[in-house]
């Protein structure tokens, strides 16, 4: 415990009372002496990081709950199935640069709800880069994390139906093994349609902008 302390830069007293929080698991133990390992220190560094960045230990604690409660990475992120979004590897810490203070017990629950985010030992997997860059986009630009979570819950329903559709349509007309092949042509009509309905909305707004 002495030395877990030390290379963390904390008191043995802190370190004890973060165990007695929950916030780091119990150490392995050989007899009378109690092991602790790099994911213990590396947990300690992350609990210093979020208190540097304003999270409370009660914060923290909540945070560390929902990831012990969260899928797993694999069953995240479907390994073995062909996929085409980039998963990104960050700190609890780094996640929380991307959103500086909407990272939240009940956003980051919404999250793993989602599947976008899975804890992997000490990291966090987000399941794909174009989304979390998007994300911490519209974040800085002043959209609430919760309504950007909330917006991307409806879009997989609809993206869910659509994805439907091109399959069904897909299997109708050609062969399982071209499926993957013909997937661009299916985005691609929706990323049109999405684009001509984002011209429609852009021009009601401009001819209406009271919305009556």
């Amino acid at each position: 415990m002495e030395e877990l302390a030390a290379a963390a830069g904390i008191t043995v007293r802190t370190l004890r009372f973060y165990r007695e929080r929950g916030l780091i698991r119990p150490p392995r133990r050989e007899g009378r002496i109690a092991w602790y390992d790099d994911h213990h220190l590396a947990r300690l560094r992350t609990i210093a990081a979020l208190l540097e960045r304003g999270h409370t230990l009660n914060g923290i604690a909540d945070l560390n709950t929902a990831f012990e409660s969260g899928r797993d990475v694999s069953e995240v992120l479907g390994l073995g199935l062909p996929t085409e979004e980039e998963p990104v590897r960050l700190t609890p810490q780094e996640l929380a640069d991307h959103f500086a203070g909407e990272v939240t017990p009940e956003n980051l629950t919404t999250a793993l709800d989602l599947g976008y985010i899975a804890p992997d030992g000490d990291d966090i997997v987000h399941i794909s880069r174009r989304l979390l860059d998007v994300s911490a986009a519209l974040v800085r630009e002043g959209v609430p994390l919760a309504a950007v979570l909330e917006a991307g819950r409806r879009v997989r329903e609809h993206a869910d139906e659509m994805a439907a559709l091109f399959t069904e349509l897909l299997r109708a007309h050609a062969d399982e093994e071209d499926l993957q092949r013909l997937r661009p042509l299916a985005k691609s009509v929706v990323e049109a349609e999405l684009s001509l309905a984002l011209d429609r909305r852009l021009r009601e707004s401009a001819s209406d902008p009271d919305g009556s």
